[in-house]
């Protein structure tokens, strides 16, 4: 036997190990509903995508429901600066003007939406899995309400309300669309896009994590994975904290150790552990495969936010 058969055979028997390994974790996750809030700048790369929507693929086929949804940020900037129009942020919530609305929408549910449905459906061609685009909006999926926001005033020191324009939150999720869909016998995985709608009937722009968190909790998932540009939330000394309880949770926003973006996803993942979601993980999805890692090694990536 020459090297190169050595060091294939070698790849053989660790692959074996591995899968053995695995194993109590696929069972552990078998027939059990997973949320996947996918976003960030590697969104659009291709080669990571087209990762991503393989791992999304390997997942159903380990008998997991994932269902994703997906933001879009860098695409919308993207596309208000090439239509000209300008557009500003209150505390990391993008203002929402008429005009930045229907760019929002055409970019969510059109171009992002319809890729990323496409490339799982590329990805689990052999097997038969197929994404399915949705936005909120597709059979009364998410109502919403319009976001209400307050600021200090420096000077007089009197609170005031920031108009966000059509930026909304979630009031109601009827998820029966999404549970046909993960229930049938086809491979269907949803991918939404978030958007939602009023009781008035007009459109709203909604956080993409907050949309998450919300589906998490009305599917009643056993995960809910965040997938970020971070590895993960930072403790004092600046190392990735594992595991945190929702007090450990609340006192590191109220210190101020979590602060930015991260004070929204923790408050996500609290909320959709109030909701019913077994545990919440902040991730890094810019690593390969950093999904598998979290849900069927003993390691984990990242984060893991659970009640108790």
């Amino acid at each position: 036997m020459d090297e190169i058969e050595r060091q294939s055979e070698d790849r053989a028997w660790t692959t074996a190990k591995t899968l053995a390994e695995a194993l109590p974790y696929i069972q552990n996750y078998d027939r059990q509903t997973v949320v996947i809030k996918y976003g960030g700048h590697a969104m659009g790369e291709t080669a990571v995508a087209r990762q991503f929507a393989a791992d999304i693929v390997l997942l159903k086929l380990m008998g997991v429901n994932p269902v994703v949804v997906h933001g879009g940020g860098p695409q919308i900037s993207a596309m208000l600066d090439k239509a000209g129009v300008k557009s500003s942020f209150v505390d990391g919530l993008r203002v929402t003007d008429a005009d930045t609305m229907q760019v929002a929408e055409m970019v969510l549910s059109g171009a992002v939406n319809k890729e990323i449905a496409h490339w799982i459906t590329v990805a689990g061609k052999q097997a038969d899995v197929r994404g399915v685009g949705l936005s909120g909006k597709d059979a009364g999926l998410l109502t919403v309400e319009r976001t209400r926001r307050t600021r200090r005033d420096p000077d007089s020191l009197i609170e005031q309300e920031v108009d966000l324009g059509f930026v909304g939150e979630p009031t109601r999720v009827d998820a029966k669309l999404i549970t046909r869909l993960i229930e049938s016998d086809a491979d269907w995985v949803p991918v939404v896009a978030p958007i939602g709608v009023a009781e008035d009937g007009l459109t709203y722009n909604v956080n993409a994590d907050t949309v998450a968190g919300a589906i998490a909790g009305a599917l009643n998932a056993k995960r809910m994975l965040l997938l970020t540009d971070v590895e993960g939330v930072k403790g004092k000394d600046g190392q990735i904290i594992r595991q945190m309880t929702l007090a450990e949770a609340e006192a590191l926003i109220a210190d101020g150790t979590a602060s930015g973006g991260m004070i929204p996803k923790l408050q996500t993942a609290m909320a959709a552990i109030r909701e019913g979601v077994e545990a919440v993980v902040i991730l890094d999805g810019r690593r390969p495969h950093a999904m598998l890692v979290e849900l069927f090694t003993e390691h984990g990536a990242g984060t893991l936010v659970r009640a108790q």
